[in-house]
């Protein structure tokens, strides 16, 4: 089982795929990690040997935020909006839909399932 980033890479994947469960890896950024390694791409994460794992671990610790790293600066970021009092601060405060989506209907995904009230038929 290989470990990259903190993450155990499940090891009967292709490497391209296997990268992608690392937060902050996906399609793109994967392939182009084995471009710049020099892993083809469909060679399977149980056939690497040690020197390729070290050097994918390696590239991407260099180049890439991922992991822990990305979920704090996000975090960060969102906390900035938050304390700034600006209009997307307030809508992620009140836990809203910050990008202009209605919500009268659906936005069920940021306000939770939704919840009766008393009296109203229709």
């Amino acid at each position: 089982m290989a470990r990259i980033a903190g993450v155990n890479i499940p090891t009967n994947k292709r490497v391209t795929i296997a990268l992608r469960y690392i937060h902050g890896i996906g399609r793109t950024m994967a392939a182009e990690i084995c471009e710049k390694v020099g892993v083809p791409a469909e060679k399977r994460v149980n056939q690497l040997t040690d020197a390729e794992v070290l050097q994918i671990r390696e590239a991407i610790d260099s180049g890439y935020t991922v992991e822990g790293d990305l979920r704090r600066e996000r975090a960060v970021n969102v906390k900035r909006l938050m304390d700034l009092g600006c209009y997307r601060g307030l809508r992620h405060r009140r836990g809203l839909p910050v990008r202009g989506q209605r919500t009268h209907t659906n936005a069920r995904t940021r306000k939770g399932p939704a919840k009766p009230i008393a009296g109203k038929k229709k």
